[in-house]
């Protein structure tokens, strides 16, 4: 797991939305985490960390993994979790409904993780909510590319 951020305030009241990108590859999850701070622009103050892998470096996902990115991005405000396949899509479930081990206001997001990532911190980078923040992720299914 890799944390990046370039700032933030903790705790609830103007603090951000933070993001947890979940993939069954560390690479790719940290990777997709670079890429959407930078498409984001200069001095953006989102939370973003990849949660990918297991925690020797293989493939899978890994729900103490995703819970320690949940807790490093959380700032009060919210988590957004994008995840690429399914399985991950059922860890981050797993820890949903056991209540315990993400921060309060983690959510599952539907979107396509890369384009729904960039998405995400854009909005979250300006100051939106966590329900304007999963909107615009789960929005990122319609972009065209033909």
């Amino acid at each position: 797991m890799s944390a990046q951020t370039t700032g933030g305030t903790a705790g609830g009241e103007g603090a951000p939305v933070g993001v947890v990108l979940v993939s069954h590859s560390g690479p790719v999850a940290d990777s997709v985490a670079t890429l959407a701070l930078g498409l984001a622009g200069d001095g953006v103050t989102v939370p973003v960390a990849g949660a990918g892998g297991t925690p020797d470096g293989g493939l899978g996902t890994s729900a103490e993994l995703i819970a320690k990115a949940a807790r490093t991005v959380d700032r009060g405000a919210g988590v957004a979790i994008l995840v690429d396949l399914g399985s991950a899509v059922l860890t981050v479930k797993a820890l949903i409904a056991e209540g315990d081990e993400l921060p309060e206001g983690a959510r599952l997001v539907d979107a396509p993780l890369v384009e729904g990532a960039v998405a995400a911190v854009v909005t979250a980078s300006a100051g939106a909510d966590l329900d304007a923040v999963a909107a615009a992720a789960g929005e990122a299914y319609g972009y065209r590319k033909e």
